[in-house]
C-alpha cells in the first residue's frame, strides 16, 4: 500500500522531481526518450533516423500494446497496486515522448497522423478531453451502483466505484470546476484567429508555431494532472477499476477506428 500512497502524493507537474528510477522509452534504435528525476532528454537528430513524428508513430503503436498488457495485469490476481503505478508512469511517459515530438514538429503532432480517423474525430487538442475522466467516473459509478443496489440498500459496502462516498463526489465536482479546459480552448481559438498576422510583413512564423507547442503541452499537462487527481481521490480498488475502464475506452476507440479505416486503406 505504500506504493499507492507514494503515487497519490506525487507532484501533479509531469516534469517535477520524482524518486522513481530511470525509465527509458525506446521509440526506435536511433530515437529515444530518457526520464530520470523528472528530467527528459530526447535524441531524434541522427540523420539516419526517421523523422520525430515517424518515430512517435511507432512509439504510439507500441504504447497501446503495452497499455493492453497492463490492463490485463490490472484484471489479474497479482500485486495490482504495483501495476497501477506502472499504468500511471505509462501515461506520463506517453506525454513526455509526445512533448519531444511536438517540439520538433508541432503541426504534424497537431494533425496526429498516427491516430485513426475515429480517434481524431474525438480529439481535443491532440488527445482526449480532460472532462472525459469525470464522465467516465459518473458512468462507471452509476453502472456499478445499479448492479449492487440490493446490497447497498441492505447497508453493505462494496468498496468499488458504485460505492463512492459523498465527499468523493464533492471532490470530483471540485476538480471538474477547476478544469482549465475552457481557457486552453480559448487560447487555441486566439492562436487560430491570429493566422492573418502570420502573413503580414515582418511576421515571425517560428514564434507563432512556438505558441502552438505551448498550447499542446498545456493540454497534455492538464490531461495528466486530471488523471492523477481522479486516481488520488479514489481508494486503491476504485482507482484500479477506473484505470481499467479508461484503458478499455482508449483501446476500444482505437480498435474501432482501425477496423473503420482498414477497408478504406487508411
Amino acid at each position: 500500500m505504500r506504493q499507492v500512497e507514494t503515487l497519490r502524493e506525487s507532484h501533479v507537474n509531469m516534469h517535477a522531481p520524482s524518486p522513481q528510477p530511470l525509465s527509458v522509452l525506446f521509440i526506435n534504435p536511433h530515437s529515444y526518450i530518457t526520464i530520470s528525476n523528472g528530467q527528459k532528454r530526447a535524441t531524434m537528430n541522427n540523420p539516419s533516423s526517421p523523422s520525430p513524428c515517424a518515430a512517435f508513430a511507432d512509439f504510439y503503436e507500441q504504447w497501446f500494446e503495452e497499455l493492453q498488457s497492463l490492463m490485463q495485469q490490472l484484471r489479474g490476481e497479482g500485486r495490482k497496486e504495483e501495476v497501477m503505478e506502472k499504468v500511471m508512469w505509462h501515461h506520463q511517459n506517453y506525454y513526455v515522448a509526445k512533448s519531444a515530438a511536438a517540439e520538433k514538429d508541432p503541426l504534424n503532432v497537431f494533425l496526429s497522423p498516427w491516430a485513426t480517423t475515429l480517434e481524431r474525430s474525438l480529439h481535443w487538442i491532440t488527445g482526449w478531453r480532460p472532462t472525459t475522466a469525470f464522465h467516465l467516473i459518473y458512468t462507471e459509478s452509476s453502472l456499478m451502483f445499479e448492479s449492487h443496489i440490493i446490497d447497498i440498500l441492505q447497508g453493505l459496502r462494496t468498496g468499488d466505484l458504485g460505492d463512492l462516498s459523498p465527499s468523493q463526489f464533492r471532490r470530483v465536482s471540485d476538480i471538474q470546476c477547476d478544469t482549465e479546459e475552457n481557457a486552453i480552448t480559448e487560447e487555441l481559438s486566439e492562436w487560430q484567429d491570429s493566422v492573418s498576422e502570420m502573413m503580414g510583413p515582418g511576421a515571425n512564423i517560428n514564434d507563432k508555431i512556438g505558441r502552438l507547442v505551448c498550447i499542446i503541452k498545456k493540454a497534455d499537462d492538464l490531461r495528466l494532472r486530471t488523471l492523477r487527481s481522479v486516481v488520488g481521490l479514489l481508494s486503491p480498488q476504485q482507482a484500479i477499476e477506473f484505470l481499467i475502464a479508461s484503458a478499455e475506452l482508449l483501446v476500444g476507440i482505437r480498435g474501432w477506428g482501425l477496423n473503420h479505416d482498414r477497408p478504406r486503406g487508411r
